[in-house]
């Protein structure tokens, strides 16, 4: 669909997105050091405090299950989650924040001070399909630098892997058709901005929000509301104020008051180069068809129509036979489609015996009731396919890697020394998501409830996820 379809000149498209690299404007970002929990500090006292902070210590992000009837699941928020650890600086008045809550001790102060992640992080790369016990992302370094960064990791990829999830179905049910996001009124304005960027990568092909846009290089679109309509004294004195300003190819909303005679209207002013029409209310397949077959006779045969109204991807799937050309979904995107979480948990599962230099790495691991229990050792993943190409397998281990298995190995290295080593135009990271979900058997895209697309092996002999371990 020509972006300028929906009101957006087609210089700020996707092909001028991709000239640009994807990458929007560099925002500076604040300090993200109280992105914490408390507990993150007093483990770190007591640590200091024992002489154990400087082992060496290997922590993974995973998630025991997907969400209930999810086949799959989408890595995103990786590059915020760089970004956050570039920026994790304990400045003065953090640390005089510290201090008058008295959180911890003057030693450990010090130590915050100083602090700078200069540790490893391996990952999924961003897109990137993933599924129960997948090591989605893997930090290493001493146990202090490393559990700082727990609470702030985990809340950019379970919010922004919810949302990526919740839009790759609805993409994949909208088939070539785009998406609009317009979920910002929906959620908080800070989680608006992450959840546009989740919903690009996902598949959507624009947004409503405009600092989604100046932060991310996403496409924007939008033209107007109902209140538009009804602060003129006819509807078509408000269609023709925005023809005169935003020009022919602009999209008209329709369903103010009778559908029918607004389409009328809408035509008689703009004429058949009417870019598109927006319905917002009532049986939309329905009314789209009503709709097309209206514009049709009207002569305006190439006028699109662009639905809203609360959509989800069973609704969007409903109206794959309806004549429509573009989707706009807010409030079921911005909360994950009923899944605002993915439950992902961040876990030590490696540290050393000592704080010598070359200390062995021993295996650790929570063993508890309720389906909480862990794997431990640092881990490897790879994607085993058949014949035909197809994923069938989610292979996990930690010992070597079998040489069959060595090509498809899928964790990247991120962070390096603490250096950020991988950051990406936005548009590889959607083309990616795509690719990966391509490779997944047919039925992952399927909606209808089931277990995830492949299992998940463990080449130890144990298999499913590490819940049933």
């Amino acid at each position: 669909m020509n972006t300028a379809d929906l009101g957006l000149p087609e210089s700020e498209g996707r092909e001028a997105l991709r000239q640009k690299g994807g990458g929007g404007r560099r925002v500076g970002v604040p300090s993200t050091a109280l992105f914490t929990d408390q507990y993150e500090l007093t483990m770190l006292q007591a640590a200091l405090k024992a002489g154990t902070a400087e082992r060496r210590s290997v922590f993974e992000v995973f998630t025991r299950r997907l969400p209930e009837g999810r086949r799959y699941g989408v890595v995103a928020g990786t590059g915020r989650v760089l970004d956050a650890v570039e920026n994790f600086r304990f400045d003065a008045d953090v640390i005089g924040f510290l201090r008058e809550r008295q959180i911890v001790d003057e030693q450990t102060l010090a130590w915050l001070a100083d602090y700078r992640f200069s540790g490893d992080v391996w990952g999924y790369p961003e897109g990137e399909v993933y599924f129960p016990g997948s090591p989605i992302m893997r930090v290493e370094g001493t146990f202090a630098e490393c559990v700082l960064l727990e609470t702030v990791i985990l809340s950019i990829l379970n919010h922004d892997s919810a949302i990526a999830a919740a839009a790759s179905r609805m993409s994949s049910a909208a088939g070539a058709r785009p998406l609009i996001e317009m979920g910002a009124r929906r959620t908080h304005e800070l989680a608006a901005v992450a959840a546009s960027r989740a919903a690009y990568v996902g598949g959507f092909t624009s947004t409503s929000d405009l600092a989604a846009g100046f932060r991310y290089g996403i496409p924007t679109v939008g033209t107007s509301a109902h209140a538009f309509t009804l602060l003129h004294d006819r509807e078509r004195d408000a269609f023709q104020a925005q023809v005169n300003s935003m020009g022919r190819g602009t999209t008209l909303l329709v369903d103010t008051y009778d559908v029918a005679e607004a389409v009328r209207t809408a035509v008689a002013v703009a004429g058949p180069e009417l870019g598109a029409v927006r319905i917002d209310s009532g049986d939309l397949l329905l009314v789209a068809h009503r709709v097309r077959q209206q514009l049709d006779e009207l002569g305006a045969t190439g006028t699109r129509i662009i639905v809203t109204s609360d959509l989800d991807e069973y609704a969007i799937a409903s109206l794959a036979a309806a004549p429509v050309d573009a989707y706009g979904v807010g409030t079921q995107l911005v909360t994950g489609s009923g899944h605002p979480t993915c439950s992902m948990v961040y876990k030590l599962v490696a540290r050393a015996e000592s704080t010598g230099a070359g200390a062995p790495l021993v295996p650790v691991a929570k063993k508890s009731t309720g389906g909480k229990t862990s794997i431990g050792g640092r881990k490897w993943a790879a994607r085993r396919r058949d014949e035909h190409g197809v994923a069938e397998a989610e292979v996990i281990g930690t010992e070597a890697v079998p040489a069959e298995l060595a090509d498809r190995q899928l964790l990247v290295e991120l962070v390096k020394g603490g250096t950020v080593v991988a950051r990406e135009p936005l548009d590889a990271v959607r083309d990616r998501h795509a690719a990966a979900r391509a490779d997944l058997p047919l039925s992952a895209t399927q909606l209808s409830r089931g277990e995830p697309v492949i299992p998940t092996e463990y080449v130890n002999g144990r298999s499913g996820s590490p819940a049933g371990a």
